[in-house]
């Protein structure tokens, strides 16, 4: 039996109507994906098809909760996952998704696996930046990183520490006006030109 025969949606033995069938993602399926960046998993998904004799909708809803790490702190962090996802198929010549709101399968397929639809639209529910809160990293790593950042010296401390300062900025929801220096010397040259 392979990894994924539990997300084989039985397409042609469907009648008419409105079908419903209730999927759990958890730790295992991501491992079974080979996703290294979700640790763990709750996430209820609940398909409805409706089928009308040519084209099959499919109505994805998903509700539960991941868990990735930090990117600061390298701690646990848990992410709600509330999405869905929606896409029309029917059945076709060949395999064909072009369009994002149509799938095409070939006449010759009696299941959809729906386990990549699964994985995608919980993966894109995941934000790209994984950070706690503002003050709610771990204390200790915290600390860490504010004493590297006080020892490191030269050019590539000041890149650092000013990158950090940037994310923390970011974080507490500041609007930096500060500019790059270099695009300021590009735009005096650009003043100049003008001038003559």
């Amino acid at each position: 039996m392979g990894k994924f025969t539990a997300y084989k949606l039985p397409l042609k033995s469907l009648a008419k109507g409105s079908h419903e069938f209730d999927y759990v993602l958890g730790k295992q399926f991501f491992t079974d994906m080979e996703s290294p960046d979700i640790r763990e998993a709750d996430v209820k998904v609940k398909l409805t098809v409706v089928y009308n004799g040519e084209v099959y909708d499919l109505n994805f809803v998903f509700s539960g909760e991941v868990t990735v790490l930090c990117d600061r702190c390298l701690d646990d962090l848990h992410l709600p996952i509330e999405t869905t996802y929606h896409i029309l198929v029917k059945y076709g010549e060949d395999f064909n998704d072009d369009s994002d709101e149509l799938l095409e399968i070939p006449e010759s397929d009696n299941y959809l696996n729906v386990a990549y639809m699964l994985y995608d639209t919980v993966t894109l529910a995941i934000p790209i930046k994984h950070v706690h809160p503002l003050g709610k990293c771990n204390r200790a790593m915290s600390a860490i990183l504010k004493k590297h950042r006080a020892r490191a010296t030269g050019e590539d401390a000041d890149l650092e520490n000013d990158l950090i300062d940037e994310m923390d900025q970011m974080d507490s929801g500041e609007d930096t006006q500060s500019s790059d220096p270099r695009w300021d010397a590009l735009k005096g040259l650009s003043s100049q030109g003008e001038d003559e």
